[in-house]
């Protein structure tokens, strides 16, 4: 990249906000949604990263979670309505996107539905033609009320079983437990097979979460739209939905960060943060856009907030000189000899920042 030729694009759940919108959906209209949820979080994460179905991707829980949604009567404004009133900003996300938007071409891509984009758009006044997210009409979709109470027994079968179990360090089927496969067996009937062919499956069939490759794709596009080098992205994520958008930008040469990131994240990413507070990720975009990413890449080598003076933006440096000691935000390159351990500790952080069940999500 060229000093001072620099495109900002994030992840949204997770750098700009708290939630996990469609987790609290299912929570929310869904009895036992929890655990519903979690459990076809868990069954997304082996298809994506363990089994690598053809044609799935990380991030496509938002799809097979829609029908039984549905069943339950859920309409776009009744989306619209909860994400609005339960959203969570982490702080100084506002002022974050304000800052890159002053200095730089600025994205946000996100796995999330739409209506709970709209609601941070309209928040944060952050344009929702540079967002890219998961398109979906939920009117669309009219089931019969025998399909509506199908699917809910389908919902309280998939709820009744354990949960699955993803062993440290599974990289096949078969490192799995064998109570998990024949779950992740069961899952595959239902999904593939019942609900594939019911009017329900239409949603399965055109719905199409922006996750894994697609958020790479949406970089690509926002390279054509911007006309720089891939090179020039500095790009922040927390979650297997990132890995591809990750691994692209990170082997052409542009700058990866980890933000509050789960294992995926910290695994594919050069720079693991964690923080309460969002303002790191306008210093670390300032900073891009100064040094580039070898300069990035050496700050964190040595990171404090001392190293900053002369470095960044006057104004982003006192505000982080401004916060509690035990409030700083730690930044750390990641290195094969320090990676199980930021992992672990990411992981633990990420928890304390959006709770133990979202934080616990893929």
């Amino acid at each position: 990249m060229r000093i001072g030729e620099a495109v900002f694009v994030t992840d949204c759940e997770g750098p700009i906000s708290k939630n996990d919108n469609a987790y609290e959906l299912a929570s929310h209209f869904i009895p036992n949604g929890e655990r519903l949820f979690t459990i076809i979080s868990r069954y997304d994460d082996i298809q994506a990263d363990i089994i690598k179905r053809p044609g799935y991707k990380a991030g496509d829980t938002l799809k097979l979670i829609l029908p039984f949604l549905r069943a339950y009567g859920v309409t776009n404004d009744e989306m619209r309505r909860f994400s609005s009133e339960n959203l969570i900003l982490v702080s100084g996300a506002d002022q974050t996107l304000r800052f890159v938007l002053s200095i730089m071409p600025s994205f946000i891509i996100s796995t999330s539905y739409e209506h709970y984009i709209s609601a941070i758009c309209s928040l944060t006044g952050f344009p929702e033609e540079n967002v890219y997210c998961t398109q979906v009409d939920m009117d669309r979709y009219v089931l019969s009320g025998g399909e509506a109470e199908r699917l809910k027994r389908l919902g309280e079968e998939i709820s009744a079983m354990p949960m699955l179990e993803i062993p440290e360090g599974a990289s096949a089927f078969e490192d799995l437990p064998e109570e998990t496969r024949r779950a992740v067996g069961r899952l595959d009937e239902i999904f593939w097979n019942e609900i594939y062919h019911m009017d329900a499956g239409r949603m399965l069939r055109e719905v199409n979460p922006v996750g894994g490759f697609e958020k790479a794709n949406a970089i690509r596009q926002i390279v054509e739209r911007t006309g720089v080098d891939l090179s020039s992205i500095i790009y922040f994520g927390d979650s297997i939905t990132d890995v591809d958008p990750f691994r692209l930008v990170r082997e052409a040469g542009g700058l990866t960060v980890s933000f509050n990131g789960n294992q995926y994240a910290v695994r594919e990413a050069e720079i693991a943060v964690m923080s309460h507070s969002a303002l790191i990720i306008a210093v670390l975009a300032d900073l891009f856009r100064r040094m580039g990413r070898e300069g990035v890449l050496s700050l964190a080598d040595q990171w404090s907030v001392e190293s900053l003076r002369g470095a960044c933006e006057p104004q982003l440096l006192r505000q982080m000189l401004a916060l509690p000691p035990e409030r700083a935000p730690k930044v750390e390159r990641i290195t094969q000899e320090n990676m199980s351990r930021l992992i672990r500790e990411s992981n633990s952080f990420r928890k304390t920042v959006r709770g133990e069940a979202v934080g616990s999500l893929g």
